[in-house]
């Protein structure tokens, strides 16, 4: 007796249009900096508005609050140095952990791009309800939650 497994339909399953409605809105963000002459990729924005937040993180800390992995953030942090958009100094009590800040010019450029990041978010909410924002905020809280669940029980 053979099982028969449930192949997921990839046009309606939550999980892939979360993939790709992700891929799309970091093309949005992309082309609407480009377009106005900003060089800076979503996650170079995500850590200047981390950095603006507080300067002078741990460079594990933004690792941790960016969700990506140390050598991902450090691959990121040196294209950001050459840049001139942050830089990276060394902890006086321990040498191992890096601090990371934002130079004048990553400052200008995170004050520059804030508005067009606001205005590209705004406009993909459009014509979404205030009630279906909540609602969906709920259900990929619930859907990240399961998938930090499933990558414990995986590491345990």
């Amino acid at each position: 007796m053979s099982v028969q497994l449930k192949i997921v339909d990839l046009n309606t399953s939550i999980v892939p249009i979360l993939g790709k409605t992700s891929k799309f809105i970091g093309i949005c963000i992309m082309d609407h900096f480009q377009t106005n002459g900003i060089d800076l990729s979503k996650e170079q924005w995500l850590v200047l508005k981390y950095l603006h937040e507080k300067n002078g993180q741990a460079q594990n800390d933004l690792a941790f609050i960016t969700d990506r992995s140390k050598t991902s953030l450090t691959r990121l942090i040196t294209t950001m140095e050459k840049k001139g958009l942050v830089c990276r100094t060394n902890c006086r009590k321990d040498n191992r952990v890096n601090h990371i800040y934002y130079t004048d010019k990553g400052e200008a450029m995170f004050q520059k791009s804030l508005p067009l990041f606001t205005q590209v978010i705004e406009e993909l909410i459009n014509g979404v309800s205030s009630e279906e924002i909540e609602q969906t905020i709920s259900v990929l809280k619930k859907i990240k939650e399961n998938a930090q669940n499933k990558i414990n029980e995986i590491n345990l």
